[in-house]
């Protein structure tokens, strides 16, 4: 199935080259595009076509509102992501998050904290809890990367990972970081992973150029993975899906 996105940069909603924001060297920063639309515009557009578990995430700081303003056109509808903490996750719940998105606050020292993983599903219940795996590859396996994809942490993405963290949390969001924004093709081998390893829903994100990419995360996972597709998408000023063929796609796979 198709999932959509909102992806947030100093409040505009922006399709960015993985990786390729840095604090220390704005220079960078490499966009392929820049809406003139708000944020609310296409939440409206996703909850006009049902299309649940699309994901906003915030991108670096200044991004409070222009998540509200998306979340309040769609309550219950997007998952939520960026910066998130147990000190802040039951607030965006209650702003209309379906679920929250965490990475970087459960690692310390490039480790899991197995115990901060507790304390954010006992506040919002695994139900609402969607891990963020979004990875790297080093060689032939795939590392867990924080701090906005610049940071490598000593998590593998193996079948013991996402065997042993599906029983932590309702979902898995996982970007492909080496692939992502480049519009060049999915990475199989990661998508290949994630279906034969993952016992629950997934979303895999990176590369997606067309309509045959959708088809083949399809095809690869028997349906049991997802995929959000950003740059190629004709919304997101890309050409090569337009968002009514992604929607007509998933109707499809619903009736069938």
């Amino acid at each position: 199935m198709f999932r959509p996105c909102i992806d947030l940069h100093e409040g505009r909603v922006k399709q960015i080259v993985g990786g390729s924001i840095d604090d220390a060297r704005p220079d960078a920063l490499r966009t392929n595009f820049v809406s003139d639309k708000p944020p609310a515009w296409y939440a409206e557009l996703y909850r006009k076509d049902n299309l649940r578990g699309g994901h906003v995430i915030q991108l670096g700081q200044g991004n409070d509102d222009a998540t509200r303003e998306a979340l309040a056109a769609w309550p219950g509808g997007l998952q939520m992501g960026g910066g998130i903490t147990v000190d802040n996750a039951v607030g965006w719940i209650e702003a209309g998050a379906s679920h929250v998105i965490v990475t970087s606050w459960l690692f310390r020292d490039g480790k899991l904290d197995k115990a901060r993983l507790d304390q954010l599903g006992q506040a919002v219940g695994q139900a609402r809890l969607v891990l963020d795996l979004s990875c790297r590859r080093r060689g032939d396996e795939y590392f867990v990367v924080t701090d906005r994809w610049q940071t490598f942490t000593e998590l593998r993405v193996n079948a013991d990972t996402l065997g042993g963290l599906a029983k932590r949390c309702d979902e898995f969001l996982i970007h492909g970081v080496d692939v992502e924004g480049l519009g060049q093709g999915i990475d199989e081998t990661l998508v290949r992973l994630i279906a034969e390893h993952s016992p629950i829903a997934a979303t895999y994100a990176g590369g997606a150029r067309s309509m045959d990419d959708l088809r083949r995360v399809t095809e690869l996972s028997q349906g049991r993975v997802h995929l959000t597709i950003g740059s190629a998408l004709d919304i997101f000023g890309g050409n090569g899906v337009s968002y009514e063929e992604a929607v007509s796609f998933n109707r499809e796979q619903a009736d069938s």
